[in-house]
């Protein structure tokens, strides 16, 4: 794994702690920090804009100029994933000011919680305070997350109750566009594949080690520890796609041929493949 990841798990659970006794002046997601930490990314299908998902907020990414931190929310924004136009769904913590994603006497988790404005206002779905997603994947008409509390793999078809079909500790996931029980994932150790929608796992044979995967229409797509790219069609075989700029990857996004990565040295855009990369969002100095 890279040296980032060890860092942001152990935040999630400084998190957990620092809110449940944090006075209401005592915010610790409240701070400066801009487009760092990214915990995941996504496409808005109304506008094509791109959104970064991170441990201070979500952020919508321009084309030009400055990021902008959604509704002035600081929460910590572990899961995400774009379900449609203006439609999110996300999991980790909230901001101290947001009552209404708490629960009085349970943990500060946020469970599945929705956005119907691309980020501006959340509302909960189902596990506040008993869940903390940190990857989700909508596909087939189910929700598919990693519960970070208890190693959990879970699948919704309403996104209120849930199935726990195994428990095993993954760093990232990806399920088949094409199959809704092929689901590909990464653990510190091994890369796993699936064919029964998560029931069951088996070590792919000469895997690469991998953090994050994303599954879209023209392959499966990985990002190693070293910020190699990876590419493969059935999560079995894989080959060299090409070295990502900068270190510690922490999110990895495919749509439509596109590719989107964070990584220490801000987020790059790939159109050909992992061949070349510019440089799609960086924080003023």
């Amino acid at each position: 794994m890279s040296r980032r990841l060890p860092l942001v798990l152990l935040a999630g659970l400084l998190a957990a702690s620092t809110v449940a006794c944090a006075g209401e002046d005592d915010d610790p997601f409240t701070t400066e920090a801009g487009v760092v930490h990214v915990h995941g990314l996504g496409i808005d299908p109304a506008d094509g804009v791109l959104y970064a998902a991170t441990h201070h907020g979500v952020f919508r990414i321009p084309e030009e100029g400055e990021a902008e931190r959604i509704a002035d929310r600081y929460q910590d924004t572990m899961g995400f994933t774009v379900i449609g136009p203006h439609r999110f769904l996300a999991s980790g913590h909230p901001s101290l000011g947001d009552k209404h994603l708490q629960v009085e006497g349970k943990p500060p988790l946020l469970g599945l919680i929705e956005s119907r404005d691309a980020a501006k206002t959340w509302r909960p779905l189902s596990l506040l305070g008993a869940a903390d997603f940190h990857g989700l994947v909508a596909a087939h008409g189910l929700v598919y997350g990693q519960d970070s509390t208890g190693g959990r793999f879970m699948v919704s078809g309403d996104r209120q109750h849930w199935e726990t079909r195994s428990q095993v500790q993954l760093t990232g996931f990806a399920v088949s566009p094409a199959d809704r029980d092929t689901i590909v994932a990464s653990t510190p150790a091994a890369l796993l594949h699936s064919g029964d929608g998560g029931r069951t796992w088996s070590p792919v044979p000469g895997g690469p080690k991998l953090l994050w995967l994303s599954w879209d229409a023209t392959a499966l797509w990985g990002i190693a520890p070293d910020s190699m790219l990876w590419r493969s069609t059935d999560g079995m075989q894989w080959t060299e796609a090409g070295q990502a700029p900068g270190a510690d990857p922490e999110a990895l996004l495919a749509r439509d041929g596109e590719l989107f990565v964070a990584t220490d040295s801000g987020l790059h855009q790939s159109s050909d493949g992992g061949k070349g990369w510019r440089v799609r969002y960086r924080d003023p100095e």
